[in-house]
Parts: structure tokens; C-alpha cells; sequence
């Protein structure tokens, strides 16, 4: 499986993806790097090309360009967009979502568990990308051109959650380099096993596809591998045997938080690929692995919810900022647990 399709099947949050890398002729003469795309990548709007410049995903030498570079021969250039690259169409459908905010230029879901935001590998239909182009099938911008939803950030199929979509090129590369550039508002809560000695904390670790299974990621030792990632978090409840917290992404690295967490020996509640779907903490009793087998099937997914997303708007640039309420099987599992804290002797 290539790089891509793990990206796609991963479904992690947002990074920047190589779309065209173009090495200049030895001949080239002197031109506005924005009048060489627009001759070379076809279809591309020279504003499409400007704006994408203006947000620092166009790279010349792996360096950002302004629009008025003038490409030099040899140069290595890279043009960076949000979404994975795919080659199969993506087709509208039916798929119904729940929309926080919308206006002429962003959308704001509020995505439920078990929903796959992008294709890729095994999940080529019934996504919210999907789902988004027949809502969008019939509809205008105020200038009368197609709308067309892209994604800016991505949240795995089984957390739920706050996700921004852009509906214009504009729009989607300004948004792409605020989260490049780390400037996003999130925050996540989690369910996750054990209890802490402090309040709060902070996890640096760099992130890389595990050599034992290419489906999550784990932290590398070796500075000079794996992606720099770093998850702030702090206690909100704790139950004993397992703590509900807070997680404030300063990256957005596939499976961020889930690989943190288990790094640090606190993988999150139910989350079968970090090992989060076993008893790691608590007692023997059948009582209880009776209780915490009946949490499990209340939330048969990773406790993990994007509950806040906060940006500076692509157009306005006044700040927005929105909170999404815990669903209903996190918050059902979160009560279960709440009572037994209080009621069970057992409870540290």
C-alpha cells in the first residue's frame, strides 16, 4: 500500500500534500513564478496559483515563494494543497451531516462517529466528502460559480467532532496554511485509562508509522525520523481507573493524540489499535470487567470528541469560534463511570 492510501485509510488531521513538483528547464528564461504554473498545471487559475503563494504553499527549493518569484532554471518546485492526491472520482451522495455554521466562504460540521471524512482505501463511498458534493450539487456562491467543498483538516472515522470546510479555492488556502502554521484552535477531550500524579502536562515526541503495523503510529527516539509532534493536556474528571482530560493539539499529526497518549502509558478508552480495548486498570472481579464491558459496548469506538475549532475567517479574518457538546455514547460511558468513581469502594 503506498503512502496515500495510508493517509487516506488513517484519516488523521490535517497536513500539507505534494501535488505537482515541477524541476525548471536548463533553458527557462526569467518568469513570474505564477505565469509558469499557470502554463504548466493545467486548469489552474493564475488566482488559484497567487493565492496558494500568498499562504506559503508554493516552495521553491523547499523554501516559500511569493507569486512575483521569478523561476530560475533548475529551480524545484512544489505546489502543496490540503487534500491527499487521488485517482478515482469522487461522486455526490445522499449522506446526511449535521452543520454548525455555514456561510459564503467556510462550512463548520459537527462529524459523528463511525463517518469516514475522505475516500481512500476501503472507504471509496459514503463519506462526508461525498455526502458533501450532493449538498452542494445544486447550489451557487453570491458570483454564481459552482461551489466546491474542500476539506482543510481531517479527524479519524471513529472520533467525533468539529471539522471546517472551505467552499472556495481562496478560502481552502488560507485555511490550509493556518493550519500549517499550527495557528488553529483545537481542542479534543478523551477518556483514557489510568490516573495521573499531575494536573497537566505537555508530550513531545515525534510521530512515525509503526515497523510492526503500518496502521498507527508510534513515537520514535530518533530525532531525525518520524514527524515533530507535541499534545498538550490536562485533567478534567478523574474516575480512578480511567480520566477524562483535555488535549490541545499544537500539531495535527495522524493519530496525534491516540499515539501520545498510549506513549505515555495512557491509551484511550476503547481503542482497539493502541490496546486501549483491554482492562488496563482496576481490579479482577468479575464485577467490574462485567462493568467495563458494558462501558465498552455503550462506546464502541475511542473516547476521543474535537469539542472546540477556532479560526481566523478566510475573508473577514475575524476570529470564530465553536464548541460541540459530547455525544451521546461518550458522554452515556463518561456517566457510567462517573457513578462507579462514587459508589465503588474499590475506586483509589
Amino acid at each position: 500500500m503506498n503512502e496515500d492510501l495510508e493517509e487516506l485509510q488513517s484519516q488523521g488531521d490535517s497536513e500539507l500534500y505534494e501535488h505537482h513538483r515541477i524541476i525548471v528547464d536548463k533553458g527557462q528564461a526569467l518568469i513570474r513564478i505564477d505565469k509558469y504554473l499557470q502554463m504548466r498545471l493545467e486548469g489552474v487559475s493564475r488566482t488559484k496559483i497567487q493565492a496558494a503563494a500568498k499562504a506559503g504553499c508554493i516552495l521553491v527549493n523547499d523554501k516559500p515563494s511569493k507569486s512575483n518569484y521569478k523561476v530560475k532554471p533548475c529551480d524545484t518546485i512544489s505546489v502543496l494543497l490540503p487534500e491527499p492526491r487521488h485517482d478515482f472520482e469522487v461522486l455526490p451522495e445522499p449522506v446526511p451531516f449535521d452543520i454548525v455554521y455555514e456561510d459564503e466562504d467556510v462550512l463548520v460540521v459537527d462529524k459523528k462517529p463511525g463517518m469516514v471524512v475522505h475516500p481512500g482505501y476501503g472507504n471509496f463511498t459514503g463519506t462526508l466528502l461525498n455526502g458533501l458534493l450532493y449538498y452542494f450539487q445544486d447550489k451557487r456562491s453570491n458570483n454564481g460559480d459552482p461551489i466546491v467543498p474542500y476539506l482543510v483538516h481531517r479527524i479519524d472515522k471513529d472520533t467525533s467532532g468539529l471539522l471546517l470546510i472551505a467552499k472556495n479555492e481562496d478560502a481552502q488556502v488560507v485555511l490550509a496554511k493556518q493550519f500549517f502554521d499550527h495557528t488553529i484552535e483545537r481542542k479534543y477531550y478523551a477518556l483514557v485509562w489510568g490516573s495521573f500524579n499531575e494536573n497537566e502536562g505537555t508530550i513531545i515526541g515525534n510521530l512515525e508509522r509503526s515497523p510492526h503495523d503500518r496502521r498507527v503510529m508510534h513515537v520514535t527516539d530518533d530525532s531525525e525520523r518520524g514527524k515533530y509532534a507535541v499534545t498538550h493536556w490536562r485533567v478534567v474528571e478523574p474516575f480512578g481507573y480511567v480520566t477524562l482530560i483535555e488535549c490541545v493539539l499544537e500539531t495535527g499529526r495522524t493519530h496525534q493524540i491516540r499515539a501520545h497518549m498510549q506513549h505515555i502509558g495512557h491509551p484511550l478508552f476503547n481503542d482497539a489499535p493502541y490496546g486501549g480495548d483491554q482492562i488496563l486498570k482496576g481490579t479482577t472481579f468479575s464485577k467490574y470487567k462485567q462493568f467495563v464491558d458494558n462501558c465498552f459496548r455503550l462506546l464502541p469506538r475511542q473516547a476521543l470528541h474535537a469539542y472546540i475549532l477556532g479560526f481566523e475567517h478566510p475573508a473577514t479574518g475575524q476570529h470564530l469560534h465553536f464548541e460541540s457538546p459530547i455525544p451521546d455514547d461518550m458522554s452515556s460511558a463518561l456517566a457510567k463511570w462517573r457513578s462507579y468513581a462514587q459508589n465503588s469502594k474499590s475506586v483509589e
